[in-house]
C-alpha cells in the first residue's frame, strides 16, 4: 500500500507540473496539428522525462545538485530563452507540410531532444518540482521508494501529454494550409515571447 501511494503522489505531482499551458504546451499542440499525433506525442515525453528527472533529484534528496542548479539558473534560463527565440522563428517561417509527415527517426529523436532540453534548462522546473514536493509532504527514507516517486512524476506528466495529444489529433483534419499556417506563426510568436520573457527577467533582474 505504501508503494502505491507514492506512485499515486508521484503521478499527481507530475501531472500538477505537465497541466499548466507554456511553450512545451504550445510547442506539442503546434507540432501535432502540422506534423501528425506521434510528433506531437514524443514532444510530450520528451518534457516528461524531464520533468522525471527533476522529479528524481528532489525524490533521492539530491540536494547538492538541486543547489547547483538553482545557483546556475542565470545561465540556464539565458540558454533556454534564446533556444526559445530560435524555436519560435522557426516555427514562425515554416510552413505547413503538404502531406503528412512521414515517421523518419531522425526528425523524432529531434523532436524528443529539443523539448528535453527546453525542459531541463528551465530552473523554475526544479524549483516547481522542489515545492510541489514540499506541499505533498512526500518524505522519502529508501532508494526504492524515491525510484517508485520518480516513476510516478514520468506517468503523471506523460499522461497530460498522451491527452493533450488525442484531442488536439481529433481536431487536425479540421485545419487546411492556411490556418495550419497561422497556427505556426502564433505558436512561434508565443513561445519566442516566452524566450524574450525570459531573457528580459535576467537583465531587468
Amino acid at each position: 500500500m505504501m508503494q502505491l501511494d507514492l506512485l499515486i503522489r508521484g503521478f499527481i505531482i507530475g501531472l500538477s507540473i505537465a497541466v499548466p499551458v507554456g511553450p512545451i504546451g504550445v510547442l506539442c499542440i503546434r507540432r501535432t496539428l502540422a506534423e501528425g499525433r506521434l510528433r506531437g506525442l514524443v514532444t510530450g515525453l520528451g518534457a516528461a522525462t524531464g520533468d522525471a528527472t527533476y522529479g528524481g533529484v528532489a525524490a533521492f534528496g539530491l540536494s547538492i545538485v538541486t543547489n547547483f542548479l538553482v545557483g546556475q539558473q542565470t545561465w540556464l534560463r539565458l540558454i533556454g530563452g534564446a533556444f526559445l527565440v530560435y524555436l519560435g522563428a522557426k516555427t514562425f517561417m515554416s510552413r505547413p507540410p503538404e502531406r503528412a509527415a512521414e515517421a523518419k527517426g531522425g526528425g523524432i529523436l529531434t523532436n524528443y531532444i529539443s523539448t528535453l532540453l527546453l525542459t531541463v534548462t528551465n530552473p523554475l522546473t526544479i524549483l516547481m518540482i522542489t515545492a510541489v514536493f514540499a506541499g505533498f509532504g512526500v518524505a522519502l527514507t529508501r532508494f526504492d521508494q524515491a525510484a517508485i516517486v520518480t516513476m510516478g512524476v514520468f506517468l503523471g506528466s506523460a499522461s497530460w501529454w498522451i491527452v493533450l495529444t488525442l484531442i488536439v489529433g481529433l481536431l487536425r483534419g479540421r485545419f487546411d494550409a492556411r490556418w495550419l499556417r497561422a497556427v505556426n506563426m502564433i505558436s512561434g510568436l508565443v513561445i519566442a515571447g516566452f524566450g524574450i520573457y525570459s531573457i528580459a527577467y535576467l537583465l531587468v533582474g
